[in-house]
């Protein structure tokens, strides 16, 4: 017997329904675009002149003209720096909101923490892990320490105390024949 596949259900509405509402809900968007063009539009006129009335030029004599364009020219300069200072606060806050979403998808959940298990492993065994069957040799700390005699120690004092102040060292040095010794010392003159 073959497999039931299951068939999608009908709809319930018919094509031309479908149709008759897509072109119905079309239109109530258009109309409710070009309304708020035109709230749009309106606010803009009423806005404009709530800040600056049209001026009255009629019967003004040309010392009054000349104040009347130096206002207006100081009022554009105000709204123009700003329109400065408005776009650049949205370009500095557009870049701040880059630069954390790059910082939140980089958090994001593309890198997970795998989950770490306590393993007990002697050094011989991480030795062999590590290097395979090159390593022949046990992991013995104490036959790898440099061992250190007393009379090491001696001779090391005995060069210190040679070398003595330094500063009979560059006084003898300081003049013409110190210098041409240390060139000979450095092996200049071969």
């Amino acid at each position: 017997m073959p497999p039931k596949v299951e068939a999608k259900p009908k709809s319930k509405i018919s094509a031309s329904r479908k149709l008759s509402l897509k072109i119905l809900l079309l239109t109530r968007a258009t109309e409710q675009l070009e309304a708020e063009k035109v709230a749009r539009e309106d606010e803009k006129v009423r806005y404009l002149g709530e800040k600056h009335p049209p001026p009255q030029l009629g019967g003004l004599k040309m010392e009054d003209l000349q104040k009347l364009c130096k206002e207006m020219h100081e009022k554009i300069a105000l709204v123009d720096e700003e329109r400065y200072d408005c776009e650049a606060k949205v370009i500095k806050n557009n870049r701040d909101i880059n630069e954390l979403t790059i910082k939140v998808r980089d958090l994001g959940g593309k890198f997970k923490k795998p989950a770490l298990r306590k393993v007990r492993v002697s050094a011989d065994e991480m030795l062999k892990a590590l290097f395979g069957s090159k390593n022949k040799g046990s992991m013995d700390l104490r036959a790898n320490l440099k061992s250190v005699k007393k009379e090491d120690i001696k001779q090391e004092k005995e060069l210190t105390m040679e070398v003595g102040d330094w500063r009979k060292n560059v006084e003898a040095m300081s003049d013409m024949k110190g210098r041409k010794k240390m060139f000979d010392a450095a092996g200049g003159a071969q």
